[in-house]
């Protein structure tokens, strides 16, 4: 593994923008024009750069751009907080499989194996249907098709290091399994789960938007890009403009987490634990 370098030109402007996209969510509904659930039928479908409406109105009159902004709050925790979640517990189920022994190891690669199986997005529906439609229902299900792969990142990186002689020694010393995983394996492991799990965020906001496109997500009439997406399908042909900001924001977002993924993975290294072939 190459120094670890936190900034670079490749990775302010993407990082820059993630900030960004952050002060968003947070401040949405401050930035917001006008209420982004008040309609009115006077101004349904309204086109791009009208008066009072510079990106147009929904098929019930609501003002797109603070629909959009408000919207950033959700389908960003929709995307975030799942790899959030499945960096935690794929560092600590990868991390005991790396350690626990043989038996440990088996048990634990076969249970995620039977997840990994299957296609993220199959999986992440099959979930979602057995769950409330909700922004936790798009966090838990999202976290369940991520964890698997992040846990085989951290698995491979145990392995990489376990025969390590700073690990014998501090076995030799007397330190248990636990304190060899937090003390010393965990501080070498958790860079390259988070770098790898950067570059899982705009997956992460692609699928949360599908889920809410299929109605398993955020329900309308809360402002999420992908239910957003789903309730200006009917109006494609004929307000077009309109009709794709949704997909257009949901490409921007994730294209800027990909990017600085990619930055940090240039920073860190071009180890093979950290492709996202990994993850299919």
């Amino acid at each position: 593994m190459t120094g670890w370098k936190p900034y670079g030109p490749g990775l302010l402007w993407p990082a820059g923008l993630a900030v960004l996209l952050l002060a968003v969510a947070l401040t949405g509904p401050y930035l917001a024009p006008v209420d982004p659930t008040a309609g009115s039928l006077d101004e349904r479908l309204a086109e791009l750069w009208t008066p009072g409406h510079p990106l147009g109105t929904d098929a019930q009159g609501r003002d797109m751009l603070s629909r959009l902004v408000a919207a950033t709050r959700p389908s960003l925790v929709g995307g975030l907080l799942p790899v959030t979640i499945a960096a935690v517990a794929g560092l600590a189920l990868g991390t005991a499989a790396g350690l626990g022994g043989r038996i440990t190891e088996q048990a634990l690669l076969r249970t995620l194996d039977v997840l990994y199986a299957f296609p993220g997005v199959l999986l992440a529906i099959a979930v979602a249907t057995l769950l409330t439609p909700g922004l936790s229902t798009t966090v838990i299900s999202l976290s369940v098709v991520l964890t698997p792969a992040v846990a085989r990142v951290a698995f491979t990186e145990v392995q990489r290091i376990r025969t390590a002689e700073y690990l014998e020694a501090a076995r030799v010393s007397g330190a248990g399994r636990v304190s060899v995983a937090l003390r010393q394996v965990a501080p070498v492991v958790a860079p390259v789960v988070l770098v790898y799990c950067s570059s899982l965020v705009g997956l992460a906001i692609v699928y949360a938007a599908g889920l809410s496109f299929l109605g398993l997500g955020v329900p309308p009439p809360a402002p999420e890009w992908g239910a957003m997406l789903d309730e200006l399908r009917p109006v494609l042909l004929t307000h077009p403009g309109v009709a794709v900001l949704p997909a257009l924001v949901v490409l921007a977002v994730s294209v800027v987490f990909n990017t600085l993924g990619e930055a940090l993975r240039r920073r860190l290294g071009d180890g093979a634990a950290l492709r996202p072939e990994v993850l299919r």
